[in-house]
């Protein structure tokens, strides 16, 4: 507003103007805004309040396109409750409902239309994710006209994060025509949930889960993804893969390398570590897209955001899929919805309660050996804050601000997680800095490449991967400050 009253030369207050309808006998003046413009409290330019203070206003009218996040129609309740009150003139937010896809990030729209009388208190809403049309009486001198109180839904809750995770999964394969689902099952939480998830969505007749075993995968596990697929009523097949990624690595361990000129020969040597990546890949890759094909639909990625944060996943392997459904809910709202999928979606345990309750785990060597206690190297209890905290804060932390936390004493306090969670994980300065360098280190570097390549990511919170976290591969960063900091820690110059 204020740029273009700058290109055309003239002011805000001269473009804001009312538009004037004529009813019977009487011409209402109507206050239009759209979107943005009531949230106006951080901006140099308030339209409301010019609207207000220049003109006689009936009524205000907010027409929004704005999609859904965790906390967001609580927030935005207050505001134009009080946007209300303070002008006494009723508002009308009328907002749209549906799905947008960008081709990175997935939003939904919950609507959530909300009439304001002048008073502030609501005097009709409509229900989140529904396209209806009411007519209401608004009284423009008095207070609410109504017979009942509306019920207005809290939004920050896991039964409108399990609603908006439905609604964004069901309107995505609508739009884009699928209807059978195939789905890698690990016997772990990620792939359970997702599994619970399409299943309720598309009914378990379209479902096809897959458990893809190695050498490394227990019999815990393997029992866990059949009792799931009985549990839900989907069709289940296994499928070993160790055979295929044996033939793989010997094909590239014992195939020559030959310099054309000089006639030299060598051989390439598979470390442990790419073995683990090509049993990833064998199953996206070679199984669960064969498998896709014949099923007659597409496969899911199961990736959290957690493990998107610092590409904890396999490029190709198990970051690949047509739509990263959970890949904006961090490791502990995975745990939550699977709770609520078992005792109010299904009124059941649907996700068997080992799968709850073991060490989450990749499996793909011995080393990660569950029934051993062996796991992921992420320590979700605390990570997923201090990954929060990195991405999804709106003046994002950096290691500089991780550092001078820690050394305050106030790190927990800051992230959000568990009082003296870090003294409990890190005896000293060099194994908290060793940590917080390792995790940075991949979220602004190799993480980045994987990001670019992933699947779209439906949104629910204040900042997704994709379209609301503008990336670009340029590396890691520490700055000045911080290795100051860091040497002073390491020197013990500051105790924590």
């Amino acid at each position: 507003m204020r740029k273009l009253a700058m290109e055309l030369h003239t002011s805000a207050d001269q473009l804001l103007q009312p538009v004037h309808i004529i009813t019977g006998e009487k011409s209402l003046s109507i206050g239009c805004i759209l979107c943005e413009d009531g949230w106006s409290d951080d901006y140099f330019t308030k339209p409301i309040d010019i609207l207000s203070q220049n003109h006689a206003i009936d009524l205000l009218v907010n027409i929004s396109s704005s999609p859904f996040t965790l906390g967001k129609n609580n927030k935005r309740n207050r505001v134009f409750s009080k946007q209300a009150r303070e002008i006494k003139t009723p508002l009308v937010y009328v907002n749209n409902v549906g799905l947008q896809n960008n081709g990175k990030t997935v939003y939904t729209f919950d609507g959530c239309s909300t009439v304001y009388c002048r008073d502030g208190e609501i005097g009709a809403y409509c229900s989140p994710f529904i396209a209806e049309v009411q007519t209401i009486a608004i009284n423009l001198t008095g207070a609410c006209q109504r017979q009942t109180v509306p019920v207005v839904t809290d939004d920050n809750t896991i039964d409108r994060l399990f609603e908006a995770i439905c609604y964004g999964t069901r309107k995505f394969l609508q739009s884009i025509g699928m209807s059978q689902v195939v789905i890698g099952v690990s016997g772990g939480i990620d792939s359970a949930v997702a599994a619970a998830l399409y299943a309720h969505v598309l009914g378990p007749e379209n479902i096809l889960l897959v458990n893809m075993p190695s050498r490394y995968n227990s019999q815990t596990t393997k029992g866990l993804a059949a009792k799931l697929a009985e549990n839900l009523g989907c069709r289940y097949v296994i499928v070993p893969i160790q055979q295929s990624v044996d033939l793989t690595l010997n094909q590239i361990s014992s195939s020559p390398l030959v310099n054309p000129r000089s006639g030299e020969k060598t051989t390439l040597t598979v470390t442990g570590f790419m073995t683990e990546n090509m049993q990833a890949r064998d199953r996206s890759a070679r199984v669960l897209a064969g498998l896709a094909a014949a099923f007659g639909g597409g496969f899911t990625c199961n990736a959290n955001k957690c493990e998107l944060t610092v590409g904890y996943s396999t490029l190709y392997g198990d970051q690949a899929g047509f739509l990263a459904a959970l890949a904006d809910l961090w490791k502990h709202q995975v745990y939550e919805l699977a709770h609520y999928l078992n005792t109010v979606v299904y009124g059941q345990e649907v996700i068997p309660q080992e799968t709850i309750s073991i060490v989450p785990s990749a499996e793909l060597s011995f080393d990660q050996s569950v029934d051993e206690g062996k796991g992921d190297p992420l320590i979700y209890p605390y990570h997923d804050y201090l990954f929060r905290a990195f991405m999804e804060y709106w003046n994002r932390a950096t290691p500089e601000d991780i550092l001078l936390w820690y050394r305050e004493g106030k790190l927990e306090e800051k992230i959000g997680c568990s009082p003296d969670l870090v003294k409990q994980l890190f005896p000293d300065a060099k194994s908290f800095i060793d940590d917080l360098e390792r995790w940075w280190k991949l979220y602004t570097g190799l993480a980045v490449a994987k990001r670019i390549q992933a699947p779209p990511v439906l949104a629910v919170s204040r900042r997704a991967y994709g379209f609301d976290h503008r990336e670009a591969q340029n590396g890691p960063y520490f700055t000045k400050h911080y290795q100051e900091l860091k040497a002073e820690l390491l020197r013990g110059d500051i105790h924590v």
